[in-house]
């Protein structure tokens, strides 16, 4: 099956693999663009937000290249984001396109919706074949996001800012077309050496630190954000950020595994939020805590118009500043 899925930063690297993997097609739609955002806005209700909008216009892109099924993510709690599958199917079945909807809903969710899409994806499918496409794409995103966190890192650290971009770009096409489990972390290592190479000597005096805290999408999109992560490294300030796919798909998807995060941001954030406000709303004032403990010189946090729980979030912010 042609399947397609919505961008979100790094996140088409490892579902590409995922996908072809396990014997699908993944179709990738074009990279956000004015038309993405022209077609989103279009067909989608006036009030919703940005994310949603994107999207949709990403599920546009990728059916009028011959997508299919669409891979979405679902969610639970206040937060909206539960709701776009659902809304975004009926308004492309209005539409007229034709396609099946494989729902990957959290554990707390709709568990039929998840099996359903599971049964999709691993039809036919050796245990062999679908293990090793797990476990290749789930190493993916984690070496992807630490080759991220050293290129925010080293930019505002170069000698040369526009080979540090070559440098890391050559590393995510590496990353994207590598069948290998065990040459992910050559990958990794010959960006290191690549960005070393090109480091300033340390001066003695400190950079600029600051966190992006935020709504999820909002953070990691480039095309939305309006590169802010490489605009403030290209100014010498070094991007700090905790939030990333893997992070999420650790939360998430895999909280039983790691329940560290859950806790971490229950303790930072409950004595100015004590309860969830759906999104990564409690999230954004944990990461705003942690940002004063670490002494950073300040946080920026990008959130769509409209958001709710980063809404909550930001008139709590003044408390904690």
């Amino acid at each position: 099956m042609r399947l397609t899925f919505p961008h979100m930063g790094l996140l088409s690297i490892p579902v590409e693999t995922l996908i072809n993997g396990l014997g699908h097609e993944a179709v990738s739609a074009p990279p956000t663009n004015k038309r993405t955002f022209e077609l989103g806005a279009k067909y989608s209700p006036e009030g919703a937000c940005l994310p949603f909008k994107i999207n949709l216009g990403n599920f546009i892109e990728g059916l009028e290249q011959g997508a299919e099924g669409i891979v979405m993510a679902g969610g639970v709690g206040p937060c909206r984001f539960g709701y776009y599958a659902q809304i975004q199917q009926q308004i492309l079945e209005d539409l007229g396109y034709k396609f099946k909807l494989l729902l990957l809903e959290p554990l707390g969710g709709k568990r039929q919706e998840l099996y359903h899409a599971v049964q999709v994806l691993l039809e036919n499918v050796p245990l062999h074949r679908a293990v090793a496409a797990l476990r290749l794409a789930w190493q993916k995103i984690r070496w992807v996001d630490q080759g991220n966190a050293l290129f925010r890192y080293d930019l505002p650290r170069s000698k040369d800012q526009r080979e540090t971009q070559r440098s890391y770009e050559r590393f995510l096409a590496a990353m994207r077309q590598e069948t290998k489990v065990l040459q992910l972390g050559r990958h990794y290592q010959k960006l290191a050496e690549w960005l070393k190479k090109n480091r300033l000597p340390e001066t003695g005096t400190p950079r600029i630190r600051v966190k992006i805290i935020g709504e999820i999408y909002m953070v990691l999109e480039p095309r939305v954000n309006f590169h802010l992560e490489m605009l403030l490294g290209e100014m010498g300030v070094e991007v700090v950020r905790s939030m990333s796919i893997s992070q999420w798909a650790e939360e998430h998807l895999l909280g039983f595994c790691y329940p560290h995060h859950r806790r971490r941001t229950v303790l930072l954030s409950e004595p100015f939020l004590a309860s969830s406000v759906g999104g990564h709303g409690r999230e954004t004032i944990a990461e705003m805590v942690d940002a004063g403990v670490n002494r950073l010189d300040g946080v920026i946090q990008v959130l769509p118009f409209t958001c709710m729980p980063e809404i909550v979030a930001q008139s709590i912010t003044p408390a904690v500043s």
